[in-house]
């Protein structure tokens, strides 16, 4: 009789999660999310990152993008199943974070992909009456 088994075992299981190599290339599709590089973040993503990745802070890949004015980056992570409402580790959501900035194409764009305005804290309805943007308030039907 063997004891021979198919699953690894010992220390070659290593957890990707932590792998140097896989952090090194978080950290880069995180920036590339941040600097609105549209193309390359979209064939990551086909290539298989998350679409809802998130850095060590909560924030995902629309956060990021959306929080910086990349209006074509949020709407290509949305157009390939990232989620409009993930709220980072503070409760912020996309939403809330493209009003608060003045993003109003990001805005739309997470509207259309059904991103709820009253979602986070503060919510976009919130941060939209804080600075009286009453075109927001219309867009969200809380006027």
């Amino acid at each position: 009789m063997s004891d021979a088994s198919t699953e690894p075992q010992g220390p070659e299981t290593v957890e990707h999660a932590h792998d140097p190599e896989v952090l090194h290339l978080a950290a880069k599709v995180f920036d590339l999310a941040r600097h609105g590089d549209t193309d390359t973040v979209a064939a990551y993503v086909d290539a298989g990152v998350p679409a809802n990745l998130t850095n060590d802070k909560g924030d995902s890949l629309v956060m990021l993008a959306a929080y910086h004015g990349h209006a074509a980056t949020v709407e290509a992570l949305l157009q390939r199943g990232a989620d409009a409402d993930r709220p980072n580790d503070r409760g912020q959501t996309p939403l809330a974070g493209a009003v608060f900035k003045g993003e109003d194409e990001i805005v739309k764009a997470l509207i259309a992909h059904g991103a709820d305005p009253s979602a986070g804290t503060p919510s976009a309805i919130e941060t939209a009456r804080m600075f009286e943007k009453t075109e927001l308030l219309t867009l969200f039907g809380a006027q």
